[in-house]
């Protein structure tokens, strides 16, 4: 309506010949900074420093893809089958993702929170994840964020982690993931850290709103939403059926990936 009072942003500041993005000039940005950065800066406000930057970029990566079996990958590749538009199809991916596929994230990190919460009063992190997971157990419910459908062991995790600590941000959260591992393991049940719960520490260690970070999730699986739909359009016939298990992978063979020259 003419005349009304502007409505605030502070985000990015769009003029004439400009674009600033919580305050930083786009254009310098670009080829300065990288995505994970970029994506650091739009959701906390600020740049992260060089090792913090790599390992956005890390959990970003780690969540790429998954193969042709999510519920998000299904529903894409489905609504591509029957003619849609590419951002018709990925928009029905990213629908998918919700509380049960992608939403481990941000369960994992409350969880995460409250034993660290629990810890700082008592001192024990020990006791703390095994008295949260006996509360969850007593109320039915179950922790997010560990144990795998595919993996016994996901190779995300201890990878995350050990770049986690290399950017000096490995501290109590990743220590309560690890404490609600050895509890599961000291019952006789071994469910390991899964790439979800160690996203969920580390970016409870980077001192994110756990609202956000499904999102993080949604921007890394938007790019293999994408992969998937096209091959769909380009390889498959329109209105096929589906099968969500019968597939076989006839892409390239394994090989190594590049080694990245120092300052690269």
């Amino acid at each position: 309506m003419s005349g009304s009072p502007p409505w605030p942003t502070s985000i990015t500041d769009i003029q004439p010949n400009s674009v600033r993005v919580r305050g930083y000039d786009i254009a310098q940005l670009m080829g300065s900074v990288s995505f994970g950065a970029a994506v650091y800066l739009l959701l906390k406000g600020d740049l992260p420093d060089e090792p913090t930057s790599s390992l956005m970029d890390a959990i970003l990566v780690s969540s790429v893809d998954h193969g042709a079996t999510p519920p998000s990958v299904l529903s894409a590749r489905t609504i591509a089958s029957t003619g849609a538009s590419l951002s018709a199809a990925v928009g029905g991916g990213i629908l998918a993702i919700n509380q049960h596929h992608g939403g481990a994230i941000e369960n994992c990190a409350l969880a995460l929170q409250a034993i660290v919460r629990s810890a700082d009063s008592n001192g024990d992190i020990d006791a703390a994840a095994s008295a949260h997971l006996n509360d969850l157990k007593a109320s039915g419910k179950r922790i997010a964020g560990f144990g795998h459908r595919i993996h016994t062991n996901d190779p995300r995790t201890a990878r995350l982690f050990e770049l986690a600590d290399r950017a000096g941000r490995s501290g109590k959260f990743i220590d309560a993931a690890r404490a609600v591992e050895q509890v599961f393991a000291d019952r006789g049940k071994a469910l390991p850290i899964n790439v979800d719960g160690a996203i969920a520490a580390v970016l409870c260690e980077l001192e994110f709103d756990p609202t956000l970070m499904n999102g993080i999730f949604i921007i890394a699986r938007t790019a293999g939403l994408i992969a998937h739909v096209h091959e769909e359009q380009q390889r498959m016939k329109p209105m096929r059926r589906i099968d969500p298990v019968n597939q076989i992978y006839d892409g390239p063979e394994p090989r190594p990936v590049p080694k990245r020259s120092p300052g690269s």
